[in-house]
Parts: C-alpha cells; structure tokens; sequence
C-alpha cells in the first residue's frame, strides 16, 4: 500500500496597525503595500489583528484610502475574508481578520474584554482544508489527503499583564466550550507578552509552537521580542519565519510571522 505523502499548512499571522503609519501630518497610508505583502506571503491561512472595517476620518485624510474594508481589501483573489469588529471607536471600528484559501464552514465573535479602557474579542472560524476553491498549487499539495476541518481562533489580548492571563483563561474556557475536543486547533494573533508566561501556560493546555528559536516581531524597525504567536493542536510544527528586508519594516510596527505545520 502507497504511503500518503506528508501535506503542510501554511499560516500567518500579522498585526497590520491599522493600515496606516505613523503621526500627524506625517502619517502615511500603507494598506495598498500591505495587500501587496500579504499576496506575496502566499499562507494557507493569514491571521489579521488590528483591522479596519471604516473609519470616517482617514477615509476623508487619504485620498486613495480603499473603497472596500480592509479585510476584503487584502485578500488575495480566491480566497475568503472573515471580520469581527472588537472595537467601536469615535470614528469607526476595527477588530480581527482571517483571509483563508479554503472553504470556510462557520465563523463567530466572542467578547473577551476584560475591563473598559481595552475593548478586545476573539475570532473564530471553522476552515475545510483540502475542498478546493481555485489555487492549483494548494490542490497538489493536499491531493492525497481527504479534506477536514480545523478551527482558527484569532486573538489580540492587552496591553495589562493581568488582564491578558485572565483573557487567556477565557480563551481556554471558550475553546472547551466550543472546539470538539479532538479537532485541529490554531490559536494565532498578538499575544503582547513580552515573557514566555502565555506560552506557557498555552503549553499546558497542548498548544505548542515551533521551539527551535525566539521569532522577534516588535518592533519592526528593530525586533526585540516576539509578541505574535502561532500555536496548534493536533497538527505537527515545523517551522517559523518572519520575513526580511527594509519593505516589511514600513508598513507596520509588527512583522509578519509565518508557521508551517505538518498535517
């Protein structure tokens, strides 16, 4: 009998900053170089924090500000774009986003604010990896794997350290609640932990990442620490990149980061 060839998935994560750098009359658009970026990526599954749907007063500053809301803005043709709006702000709102090449199968938004100054959700969508839509490359590389599903919740905790551990409990209950216990699991986002506590304790519940080095993501002009993170269960880590080059250090205060995992 003819082993199954081993199938990867390719997942990134990436807190855009609103598609806008910088302050004042300085401030300059960047959303159009982003959709660029996030195309070249070419992930299975992009994870977007800090997304706007509008916001009426960049809309009037920048003359090419884009007509669509960023999520639908940035993907790439043939794939589909999830948004949840975690906060409503004077001028618009923004939240968290997930660009898929596959199918997806159901999505939902779950408030896990956790005092008044931060208004902060998780996002969670249900992927068919392996049902087609038109990517050619990605029919070849799951031809012989039956199609299945994996759960994708997408987070951005607090700037608080105690308030980040208590939405991490959160984040747990929620997943106990309303992952199947045996399903694949990705949790991605900007976690905002300067340590390894989260990693930690997202350890103890069997989400694990890539070990073999630290992934430094912020800030991007000068990485120092790895505030974004991809975590899985039951599928295997293999890897993480984060991308190089001057481009990748203008468009946002994170870097992108980029993890295949074996299916």
């Amino acid at each position: 009998m003819k082993a199954e060839k081993s199938a990867f998935l390719k997942v990134a994560t990436y807190n855009i900053h609103k598609g806008v750098q910088g302050f004042g009359p300085a401030r300059r658009l960047e959303i159009h170089n982003l959709g660029l970026a996030i195309e070249q990526l070419d992930a299975d599954i992009v994870c977007l924090q800090e997304v706007r749907k509008v916001h009426r007063r960049e809309e009037k500053y920048f003359r090419h500000w884009p007509e669509l809301p960023q999520a639908e803005f940035l993907a790439p043709q043939g794939y589909e774009a999830i948004y949840k709006t975690n906060a409503f702000t004077r001028h618009g709102e923004h939240g968290n986003a997930l660009l898929s090449r596959w199918p997806v199968m159901s999505h939902r938004h779950f408030d896990i604010s956790d005092h008044r100054f931060e208004q902060r959700g998780l996002l969670h969508v249900e992927i068919q990896v392996g049902e087609l839509l038109s990517d050619s490359a990605a029919a070849s590389k799951m031809a012989n794997h039956s199609p299945f599903n994996v759960h994708v919740i997408v987070v951005h905790l607090g700037l608080i350290p105690a308030s980040r551990i208590r939405q991490i409990k959160q984040l747990h209950e929620y997943i106990e609640r309303e992952v199947p216990a045996h399903s694949a699991l990705l949790v991605a986002g900007d976690f905002n932990d300067w340590g390894n506590r989260i990693t930690n304790i997202m350890r103890e519940h069997d989400l694990k990442e890539c070990e073999s080095s630290k992934y430094y993501t912020y800030p991007s002009r000068l990485p120092i620490v790895q505030l974004d993170h991809v975590y899985a269960k039951g599928l295997i880590p293999v890897n993480q990149t984060v991308p190089s080059g001057k481009i990748w250090r203008r468009m946002s205060d994170h870097l992108p980061l980029v993890a295949h995992f074996e299916l």
